[in-house]
């Protein structure tokens, strides 16, 4: 027979109390009970208690010598069919070789009855629950963060440069393979290499990013590798370098032109032999890091000037992924700033905001040399700066060097420059080709034309 304590229907802490012996059996109930959050179900036999492990207890609390069944074989069943559920042995002997056979074999603790089996239990219990407690965050956050870099969520942008990027990502969470990429700052190289990590196999494992770049050469080794105490001057303790932290999971090298020549060598080494050893230290340490590594200059070009080593350069090439510049992407760049829009507004309780149609006309004639970062930084600024519910001209603030920047400023090719020319009379005239051919004095073929190339 069962017994249940009522309690509201929100339940937080569900406990299962296995006790034969109705008096004592009471007692833990009440006195776990005082936690008005606990819900807690009293069960006189083994049999009954394991017919209720569908609902999952966080807590179960187990008499040894139940007249159905022994303590151990009721552990294994509840760590077969509910293994997060946390056993609490409680024995009315006090046996060293029994309680080490069944802690060695699940049991969270092992409690002797005597007068202070109520607080030590209590006490048991408090900390299983902030267990749990942090747990469930964890999978919450987790859950949060594979959401957030889901691939048909990552990369807002329908251009075919882009959808070959998306395929790229594809293929590339579903390998192990190194992935290079390349691309001006501010393109979401970052992002693309926790898109890849989060939706791999190894997404449950670290992600662990090194910017190259912002790390004194001096101290770059012990960044990746790790030092033991007393390695060198300053060195007052053990440091668990980025590798062993990335173990199983992912390691992103941003900006890694900007590795010392000298080191190169070293990381080479430690992909091709897949161990390290920490500085100061002769113990090798096998490790398995997916790496990602990420640049905005040309790896091929720094190889040839001599300032990257060839072989380390081929062993990193893997898959290589070109991020574009939003310039580039000129279909994308009202996709992106409503979605940053929206999302900022969402993100601060403001109410939604729309773009007036000249405002999209300022959006589309810039250059972005700060790529999608900077778009997102402008489309939150004017979320701030608008007075009403319509981003307008003056909400758009662009970076004043930038602003003074000619047509002629830019070095494009001819054929550059007529398309962007051509570009800008379609998104002034709500690409209307008959009117824009009117305007250029060219042939409305020839804009037909370099629509269907997708050249526009």
């Amino acid at each position: 027979m069962s017994v249940e304590q009522p309690k509201s229907q929100e339940k937080c802490f569900r406990i299962f109390v296995v006790e034969d012996d109705l008096w004592y059996g009471e007692l833990l109930v009440h006195h776990l009970t005082m936690n008005p959050d606990n819900e807690v179900t009293r069960f006189e036999s083994a049999r009954e208690a394991l017919s209720q492990l569908h609902l999952q207890p966080d807590v179960i609390t187990l008499d040894y010598s139940l007249p159905d069944l022994q303590g151990d074989e009721v552990l294994k069943r509840v760590k077969l069919e509910s293994p997060n559920t946390a056993v609490v042995i409680i024995s009315g002997q006090e046996n060293v070789s029994i309680a080490i056979d069944l802690l060695h074999k699940g049991a969270y603790d092992y409690h002797v009855k005597d007068d202070d089996t109520r607080e030590r239990l209590w006490n048991t219990v408090n900390n299983i629950r902030k267990n749990v407690e942090l747990r469930k965050e964890v999978d919450f956050l987790r859950a949060e963060m594979n959401l957030k870099y889901d691939l048909s969520n990552l990369i807002i942008g329908n251009c075919e440069v882009m959808k070959q990027v998306y395929h790229l990502v594809g293929k590339a969470a579903r390998t192990n393979i190194t992935i290079s990429l390349s691309g001006e700052t501010g393109t979401g190289k970052e992002l693309v290499a926790k898109a890849i990590h989060f939706n791999s196999t190894r997404a449950k494992k670290p992600f662990i990013t090194v910017n190259v770049a912002s790390i004194p050469r001096d101290l770059i080794e012990s960044e990746l590798f790790g030092h033991e105490k007393g390695a060198f001057t300053g060195a007052i303790a053990r440091r668990v370098g980025k590798f062993e932290e990335a173990h199983q999971g992912t390691l992103f090298l941003d900006e890694i032109a900007e590795l010392d020549f000298g080191l190169q060598a070293k990381l080479l080494r430690v992909l091709q032999e897949k161990e390290i050893t920490r500085i100061g230290s002769n113990q090798v340490m096998a490790i398995d890091a997916r790496i990602i590594v990420a640049t905005h200059k040309n790896l091929a070009e720094e190889t040839q000037k001599g300032n990257f080593r060839e072989d380390l350069y081929y062993r990193l090439l893997g898959l290589p992924i070109l991020l574009p510049p939003l310039r580039e992407r000129s279909t994308d760049i009202l996709l992106l700033a409503k979605y940053f829009l929206d999302n900022f507004c969402l993100e601060n309780n403001f109410s939604s905001k729309s773009i007036a149609h000249e405002t999209r006309e300022k959006l589309l004639t810039y250059r972005y040399p700060g790529n999608v970062r900077e778009l997102k930084a402008i489309m939150e600024l004017a979320a701030v700066m608008v007075d009403g519910n319509t981003i307008n001209q003056k909400d758009i603030t662009f970076n004043s060097a930038q602003q003074t920047l000619s047509l002629l400023d830019q070095d494009l090719t001819l054929e550059e420059y007529e398309l962007q020319i051509i570009r800008h009379y379609l998104n002034r005239y709500q690409n209307n080709v008959i009117e824009v051919a009117k305007k250029l004095n060219v042939g409305k073929s020839t804009i037909y034309r370099l629509l269907k190339e997708n050249k526009l």
